[in-house]
């Protein structure tokens, strides 16, 4: 069965980087040789700072899309693997559920 693999690299400007590959070692190779000419191409050298493989193409897609949506800290939070915290950032603030929550928590009437 092919794996999938969705990862982070942090470039030589630390911004992180994340992609989605089948050939894991293969594409951090690419991305340090410069091969791959897109955003790591002007920050290198790359490392890989994790990696999360899956047994489906379209899973992997679909996390590689929504991590890169992710704040910085988010994503820091994933890396370090600190779940409580990255659950704590998923959380919506907006003003909506600000105030729902407040309410419920009897801090606003």
């Amino acid at each position: 069965m092919k794996k999938y693999w969705v990862y982070i690299l942090e470039c030589a400007d630390n911004s992180y980087y994340t992609g989605c590959t089948s050939s894991l070692e293969t594409r951090i190779v690419q991305h340090n040789a410069g091969v791959i000419e897109e955003y790591t191409s002007k920050r290198l050298p790359v490392k890989l700072v994790y990696s999360q493989e899956f047994a489906d193409a379209n899973e992997a897609i679909r996390v590689e899309r929504q991590i890169k949506k992710w704040s910085r800290k988010k994503k820091q939070a994933l890396i370090d693997g600190n779940f409580e915290l990255l659950h704590k950032l998923a959380e919506c603030r907006n003003e909506t559920h600000f105030r729902s929550k407040m309410k419920k928590e009897n801090i606003i009437p």
